[in-house]
């Protein structure tokens, strides 16, 4: 045993030293915060905007529509919020009855939200959304703006697809912060998305980010894109989602 000058020895020390204070972190907060601006009117539109008339709720709807994502995937793709606006946003969906959480006993913990049926039902509005978008307020990119071509296949299980359009159709972006592989699945006008590889697809569409913000631009430019597999449904999937036809269906 090693003895100091003093006459102490290291094991008194130990013994005599007061402990570390504890690390106390930061409990996450799951209780909602009260509505800031309740519309208060019996109205059914009012009512319905007092759960989804938040800034972001319908955003997360939207990024939530291919099945549960966990808070750094929701955070990924929503460019511009905050951890505490997220946090808070979603704690509000949670009792409001629009998202399940999941906790998983992981490490790091891993908690899982996803749509409850009454948010789905929220979907054609996200679509209707796009659509009146797509014909009254779009154009090129501006400058801010994030470019993420995920969150306009996101949309689509809100949109109802022409009769006779069926398959599924694997989307991959190939460089950007939007890249990666999404899958639309058509049938008896449903749409339905997920983020994934198929090697079940009847076509593939490929290119990279500036190929397919020219694809979903007013001039809905192909150029770039690579089709394979089967061209007629990429061909009309694509149709289905572009601009260009939204509004000319708005005019006929």
């Amino acid at each position: 045993m090693c003895t100091g000058s003093d006459g102490w020895s290291i094991l008194d020390v130990r013994r005599e030293a007061p402990p570390f204070p504890a690390i106390r972190r930061p409990l996450i907060a799951t209780t909602p915060p009260p509505k800031r601006h309740p519309y208060n009117q019996w109205a059914p539109d009012a009512r319905a905007l007092d759960l989804v008339g938040d800034k972001w709720t319908l955003l997360i709807v939207r990024d939530l529509a291919g099945g549960p994502r966990r808070f750094v995937e929701l955070q990924r793709v929503l460019p511009g919020i905050s951890t505490e606006q997220l946090r808070s946003r979603l704690n509000r969906m949670v009792a409001d009855g629009l998202l399940t959480r999941q906790r998983y006993r992981e490490v790091p913990p891993r908690v899982d939200y996803e749509l409850t049926e009454r948010a789905r039902d929220l979907l054609p509005v996200v679509g209707a959304l796009a659509r009146w978008g797509y014909r009254w307020a779009w154009g090129p990119p501006r400058p801010g703006e994030a470019i993420d071509v995920g969150a306009i296949l996101r949309c689509a299980p809100g949109l109802a697809a022409p009769l006779g359009l069926r398959g599924t159709v694997e989307l991959r972006i190939t460089d950007g912060p939007g890249s990666g592989v999404h899958v639309l699945h058509v049938e008896d006008s449903n749409v339905s998305y997920e983020e994934r590889s198929a090697p079940e697809a009847d076509a593939r569409i490929e290119g990279p980010e500036r190929a397919w913000v020219e694809a979903f631009g007013l001039d809905a430019s192909r150029t770039e894109l690579e089709i394979s597999g089967d061209p007629g449904v990429a061909e009309r999937l694509l149709d289905f989602l572009a601009a260009v036809a939204v509004r000319a269906a708005a005019v006929a």
